[in-house]
């Protein structure tokens, strides 16, 4: 050190001690010197003075942490140069603390060897930092690793080893390379650890690989221990759906079925992070796009609780409704009636007195619709330059109170209009507009209508869509003020004639169901229950839904869209889709499936593209219920004047057991069902609805001036049904339970006009279920009239009688116009009413001989012993005789009864039962008491 540097010092102690403010120090792990930067020198302004100018030593101070102070310390070297030495007290750990810091301060002398007065520098801060050793080898994470890779291909990793240092420092706690030490393998390894094979890997040849890697770190360490490494060989792994079944079947009644029970997704180890499939259902060739109930649309509403009143404006062809007879119809498998329209002269003309009943601007408009349809021929073209003109579905003009409304629904392309005229003489149209896709794409839709004006709601499938309002429609003519209403096409300008009627934007489609109701609009859950589809695609369980899994069901619950991102949560939700069916007569049938599967890939260059996969849902053939008419007949005989009185007798009396029962007959089952069952023996206690009964007379029809059935209205319109009642039938018709068919039926009477000469009517009664698709059996009833001998006697009678005894080459079988039975029936009183006739004519003529005789015996009376005898076997006494009438023992005898026998010896007269008892024992017996006191019996 240059003295020349500092200046003259007095003799007295002035200053104090000098070192640098900042040591930059290391020590090695393995060492105890801390080496500084820059060197520990303190220095003195007092030197060369003895005492006040030498550094006696150093003071080590507590750092930030607290502890540095007891692990190092400093000492002086030379106490006249100030060099000192910093050091730590015991061995150091880098992997426990590679870091240290503290403060250092100097002190001199002071005034003698006893450091009386010494002065101390200022505080030093010293870092220290503890150079690793390589003291640690490198450790596996895993002692083993496995993997398993479909054959046949490069991989560019298959699995990645790891082992770590726990040497503090990157030079020797980072692995600089791992070595496969197996010889002969076909795998190799990167710096990083990953591991990949060098050919294609053959799972027939090798199947198993397995090899072992060590690893070194930077400080050329190797590992403690190599890691085993097998490799699994799987055959080819072809990406795509496993387990994907063609042909799923379904038993009607069997609820929910799962679809894809044993389906997953194999990606091939593909790293996917978006995964969707759509499963469809197709159900459009099933009724209207799907099974729904196969009941007649009025009977739909009914059970969806709509509201009464509605008008069909395209009822089935009927001499009460004959505006549809000239339409083309299709089959339908639902049972309904569907009207093709082709454009240009099919046309309905509703007639005025069904239109004048739907006026006001609140109603409710419903129809199903199909564009296009099947078996139609080409409109014929109707264009307005190049483009095609609008296809009206409705055009109406209706009276109101004081004025005429006008209205128009069509469809252009994609496009669906309402052209609502409030007042056809003052108000500008309005035209609301909706754009939809299910107008354009040739399948059946259901629309309802709404309107209040000036509000509008339209339903497309039972979902609501909201129309844009056009007020401008420009210098459009105003209708003409007159009733009329056309389904199909709308009328032209000129409108003289109705025979001269020209159509103008005619429809090509289908039709079916369409109905108005006028007054208040239908709520949203009927239209909803008239469209539901009782079949369709569901989803198991959603609360078993795995996280970040999305399912969307659309309204017709025909298509189904799962979405996720991960595989395994994926299949278990694919595994849940469901297909149900809650009608308990299903249609049987084939419908087809379709699965469509998207991937998102993370490299996108190798994303998995997976073909669609078609299939098929069968569903079986469903148990066919039997509807068993029992209960009633096969005879019911009753007297003549019950038939005459003015509310007749009913053909269907309330018995027991129940007039109508249901069974079902299951398919793996042939046996009958008993006919004595109660109304609906059911295995499955399902609620069946009949839809139709119809009573009608066998042979010639009912003779309106002599006979008729009448019908309680009052319980018909209370049940909401519908009849038809005619000489040749009467029909039922209407959704109902067993129970309300029974009470309709029990309230039907047959009556006959005074003086009938009817003996018996024959009857037939069916009933039906499901729109007619199940029928019942035919029962047969026989109404016999019992008619008194008072009436036999009548001229008429007798004359008729006598003809027929007279001439018996005549048929026994016809009295005075009327067919008797034939003998060899099962019928009892026609027989019957012929034994009475013949033996009671016969007795005329017996009586009449007999008068003969007895006339002859009186002018003989004095010849003695002839006239005596005479009398004791020829004479009767009037007073005595009895007739009983039965006419139960022809049918008894020919059934194998034996009849009583009768004595020759009784003294008693049989008494006659009551006619009113068919199934008494009446017989017609001719009883005389002789003089003899002897009875004889004829």
């Amino acid at each position: 050190i240059n003295a020349c540097s500092f200046p003259l010092v007095s003799s007295s102690l002035t200053h104090k001690p000098w070192i640098e403010t900042e040591y930059q120090g290391i020590v090695m792990e393995n060492d105890n010197t801390v080496l500084l930067n820059p060197p520990l020198f303190a220095l003195d302004k007092d030197a060369p003075l003895h005492y006040a100018g030498e550094i006696c030593g150093f003071r080590v101070h507590n750092g930030p942490s607290g502890s540095a102070s007891v692990q190092f310390e400093a000492v002086v070297l030379d106490r006249s140069t100030g060099e000192g030495l910093v050091r730590s007290k015991e061995p150091l750990d880098c992997e426990s603390q590679r870091e240290h810091s503290f403060t250092i301060q100097a002190y001199d002398c002071g005034e003698g060897p006893d450091g009386v007065n010494s002065k101390k520098s200022h505080k030093a801060t010293v870092h220290v930092r503890v150079n690793d050793v390589n003291e640690f080898s490198p450790v596996f994470v895993e002692r083993r690793y496995e993997a398993s890779v479909p054959e046949g291909r490069l991989f560019d990793r298959i699995v990645r080893v790891e082992a770590l240092d726990a040497d503090c420092s990157p030079q020797y706690s980072q692995i600089c390379f791992y070595d496969i030490i197996t010889p002969n393998v076909p795998f190799a390894i990167d710096n990083d650890g990953n591991i990949k094979n060098t050919e294609p890997l053959d799972s027939k040849r090798q199947r198993v690989h397995t090899f072992w890697v060590t690893a070194f770190d930077c400080g050329k360490n190797r590992a403690q221990a190599d890691t085993q490494v097998v490799v699994t060989v799987k055959p080819s792994c072809k990406p795509g759906w496993i387990g994907w079944t063609k042909r799923v079947e379904y038993t009607p009644g069997s609820g929910s079925i799962p679809l894809f029970p044993s389906l997953h997704l194999e990606t091939c180890e593909e790293t996917v992070w978006n995964i969707q499939a759509t499963v469809e259902l197709q159900t459009g060739h099933i009724g209207k796009g799907c099974d729904r109930d196969s009941y007649s649309d009025r009977s739909v509403r009914r059970l969806c609780g709509a509201v009464r009143g509605e008008v069909d404006l395209l009822p089935p062809p009927s001499p009460a409704a004959n505006w549809t007879t000239a339409l083309p119809t299709l089959p339908s498998s639902d049972s309904s009636l569907v009207f093709s329209f082709n454009g240009s002269n099919h046309v309905a003309v509703v007639p005025d007195s069904v239109v004048s009943a739907l006026s006001g601007d609140h109603f409710t408009l419903q129809l199903w619709m199909r564009r296009g349809g099947a078996n139609i021929q080409a409109a014929t073209t109707q264009t307005r330059g190049n483009r095609k003109e609008e296809e009206t579905i409705v055009c109406s003009t209706v009276k109101n109170d004081d004025s005429f409304s006008h209205y128009s629904l069509s469809v252009h392309g994609c496009r669906l209009s309402l052209f609502y005229w409030p007042d056809v003489s003052a108000a500008r149209p309005v035209k609301f507009l909706w754009k939809l896709e299910q107008v354009c794409d040739s399948e059946w839709h259901h629309l309802s209508l709404s309107v209040q004006f000036p509000s509008v709601t339209l339903y497309v499938d039972g979902v609501t869509f909201d129309p844009a309002l056009i007020h401008d429609n420009g210098a459009i003519p105003n209708p003409a003020p007159h009733q009329r209403m056309f389904i199909g096409a709308c009328w032209g300008k000129a409108l003289c004639l109705w025979s001269l009627v020209k159509y103008i934007g005619g429809y090509h489609g289908l039709l079916s169901g369409v109905t108005i109701r006028p007054g208040s609009v239908e709520p949203h859950s009927v239209v909803e229950c008239l469209y539901a589809c009782r079949e369709g695609l569901d989803f198991g369980d959603l609360e078993t839904l795995g996280s970040g899994m999305k399912v969307h069901v659309n309204p017709s619950q025909s298509v189904l869209v799962l979405e996720g991102d991960d595989i395994e949560s994926f299949n278990r939700a694919v595994q849940q889709v469901t297909y149900r069916n809650s009608l308990r007569f299903a249609t049987p049938g084939v419908r087809p499936l379709k699965l469509t599967t998207s991937l998102r890939c993370f490299n996108e260059e190798s994303c998995l593209s997976l073909k669609q996969l078609e299939g098929y849902l069968v569903v079986l053939q469903p148990d066919a219920p039997q509807i068993s008419l029992s209960g009633v007949g096969p005879h019911l005989a009753r007297p003549a004047p019950e038939f005459e009185g003015p509310r007749g007798v009913p053909p269907f009396p309330r018995r027991r057991p129940s007039l109508v029962s249901i069974c079902v007959l299951s398919q793996f089952n042939d046996v009958s069902c008993p006919l004595h069952h109660l109304l609906a023996l059911m295995s499955d206690a399902v609620a069946h609805t009949l839809d139709g009964c119809e009573v009608q007379p066998l042979g010639e029809e009912l003779n309106p001036e002599r006979e008729e059935l009448l019908v309680d209205m009052d319980v018909v319109r209370e049940r909401g049904l519908e009849i038809i009642n005619t000489t040749a039938y009467i029909a039922i018709t209407g959704a109902e339970s067993i129970s309300v068919y029974e009470d309709v039926l029990r309230s039907v009477r047959y009556r006959l006009a005074k003086g009938s000469a009817r003996f018996e009517r024959r009857f037939r009664l069916s009933c039906s279920e499901m729109n007619g698709r199940y029928t019942s059996n035919e029962l047969t009833l026989e109404v016999n009239f019992l008619h008194s001998l008072d009436s036999l006697y009548h001229p008429s009678h007798l004359l008729a009688s006598q003809q027929q005894f007279l001439h018996p080459s005549h048929h026994a079988g016809e009295l005075s116009g009327h067919t008797l039975p034939n003998p060899h029936r099962n019928s009892v009183v026609p027989g019957a009413a012929t034994i009475i006739i013949m033996v009671c004519v016969g007795f005329l003529v017996v009586m009449v001989i007999l008068g003969v005789f007895r006339i002859r015996s009186i002018h003989r009376r004095g010849e003695g012993s002839r006239s005596g005898a005479k009398e004791g076997s020829s004479q009767w006494d009037d007073s005595a005789l009895t007739i009983i009438v039965n006419p139960m023992e022809s049918y008894e005898s020919r059934m194998g009864i034996s009849a009583d026998t009768e004595g020759e010896g009784e003294e008693d007269e049989e008494v006659a039962e009551s006619p009113d008892d068919a199934s008494d024992d009446q017989r017609i017996i001719i009883k005389k008491e002789g003089r003899d006191g002897n009875a004889r019996r004829y």
